[in-house]
């Protein structure tokens, strides 16, 4: 069986998502939709498809699903488009920016019982599933404390980020949606300190570019996540976890793992320089489990939900952050 799949959004993610598809056995890329039509067409003069409407992929029964890589205040009208057109869907985190019509949005779904995925790459990264796995198989113990450290090499234009939804939105929510991920529990208080130490144009807007977070679990479990927007060394991105009978890490990816000795002292290379090269194995790998979750009749992970709780904690990250307080997760839901 042959998944045909289309990709709406031709831009930076878009172009990541075009390269998993193709990579996948039994999967197609049936089309492109992007309104940057000189983008569209050189994804499908690359990859050998056709450009098309978002309309015309939504009546095109040949069409089994969707990715939805466009910009992330389109995010929720289209799940609901595609959910009422019937087919599968893929979907760039967050839902949307706002929970409440993140919850909206998942109604419809729910309503029509679409099969969607939302797209945690890091959950696919096979450092981070080894973590996970040691985990389960009682290596450390019960899990008890868990410091994630998420640094990407430079800001990006203000101009983004002034759309964004902010930094716990744009960046932190990867490290909220590992923190569920890993520790397998709920997340009941979120305490964060966001600060602008980059630039100052980034303040300007009211945002931040480096933030630290304590996240606790309903038992009692903790996270501690370290961002900035600033790492000159590279693309930083390193976990550890804590257990009663253990620990367990998941250091920096190296193009190539060498250390070099001599007179003057040991050196290795640099660490990968952003996520479209760190985490080139895990963007095909979510596409992939995707398109066999859609053979097999399985469950789509991270569902909706998961992109929903990701998006309540990055929510109580910012009031904590705006309020200087401790913020239950439990007042975002009202």
């Amino acid at each position: 069986m042959t998944v045909s799949i289309a990709l709406l959004g031709a831009g930076r993610i878009g172009r990541v998502h075009a390269r998993a598809v193709t990579s996948v056995a039994g999967v197609r890329l049936a089309a492109v939709a992007d309104a940057n039509t000189e983008a569209a067409n050189e994804i499908a003069a690359t990859y050998e498809t056709g450009v098309s409407t978002i309309d015309e992929i939504a009546n095109d029964s040949s069409i089994d699903a969707v990715i939805i890589a466009t910009p992330t205040g389109t995010h929720a009208d289209l799940i609901e488009k595609f959910a009422r057109a019937g087919k599968a869907i893929f979907c760039e985190k967050p839902v949307d920016l706002d929970s409440a019509r993140a919850r909206q949005c998942l109604a419809v779904v729910e309503e029509t019982g679409t099969r969607l995925m939302l797209g945690f790459n890091r959950r696919f990264d096979p450092n981070f599933q080894a973590l996970k796995q040691t985990i389960a198989d009682g290596r450390i113990g019960n899990p008890e404390m868990l410091h994630i450290v998420s640094r990407d090499p430079a800001p990006p234009p203000v101009s983004y980020l002034a759309s964004s939804g902010g930094f716990f939105k744009d960046m932190t929510i990867h490290d909220f949606d590992m923190s569920r991920f890993l520790l397998g529990e709920e997340i009941e208080t979120v305490q964060a300190s966001g600060s602008a130490l980059i630039d100052p144009e980034i303040g300007k807007i009211g945002d931040f570019d480096s933030a630290s977070t304590i996240l606790t679990t309903v038992s009692g479990r903790q996270c501690t996540i370290s961002n900035s927007r600033r790492a000159t060394f590279g693309y930083d991105q390193r976990i550890e976890v804590l257990g009663s009978k253990g620990a367990v890490s998941a250091e920096n990816l190296r193009p190539a793992s060498i250390e070099l000795a001599t007179a003057e002292g040991f050196l290795r290379p640099p660490i990968y320089d952003f996520f479209m090269t760190r985490y080139v194995e895990a963007f095909a790998a979510e596409i992939r489990s995707f398109a066999e979750n859609l053979k097999s009749g399985a469950a789509m992970s991270p569902s909706g939900d998961d992109g929903l709780k990701a998006l309540e904690i990055a929510e109580a990250a910012d009031m904590s952050a705006r309020e200087k307080r401790l913020v239950y997760v439990s007042e975002i839901r009202g």
